[in-house]
């Protein structure tokens, strides 16, 4: 295998990492109040939204079933721009929703591309366990 290639995927992994780090932060910040934030209340929108974002995120970062999460992230934040941010106007940059068009994104692709090589789905892969193929 080239060299490019190995790097490639281990780069894979490494925005996969940072990402599930970003979003991790927003989930810790809103249920568990730290980095400090205010928290929101039990069972509201913005629970629900940290809830996804802290156990999504904790998936995310070890490449525990990397694809189904990513995909049911990428909605998850679709949706969020789209209740949260598209109603203060139609441009990204202005209405503050430019995070969650690129995590959308991102988690599109992490969707199709996989966990890549530093993962729990790799190593389970690696070991011979039989994953579903959507994992």
């Amino acid at each position: 295998m080239r060299d490019e290639t190995v790097w490639g995927y281990r780069l894979l992994s490494i925005l996969r990492i940072m990402a599930a780090l970003l979003l991790l932060q927003h989930g810790m910040a809103k249920l568990v109040g730290f980095p400090a934030m205010q928290t929101p209340p039990p069972m509201s929108p913005g629970w629900y939204a940290g809830f996804f974002e802290l156990i999504g995120g904790v998936l995310l970062l070890i490449g525990l079933f990397t694809r189904p999460v990513a995909f049911i992230l990428s909605g998850f934040t679709a949706v969020a721009y789209f209740m949260v941010h598209s109603p203060r106007g139609f441009f990204p940059i202005l209405n503050g929703g430019e995070l969650a068009v690129l995590y959308c994104f991102v988690f599109f692709f992490l969707a199709f591309a996989g966990g890549g090589p530093w993962s729990v789905d790799a190593a389970l892969r690696q070991q011979g366990r039989m994953l579903p193929a959507w994992v």
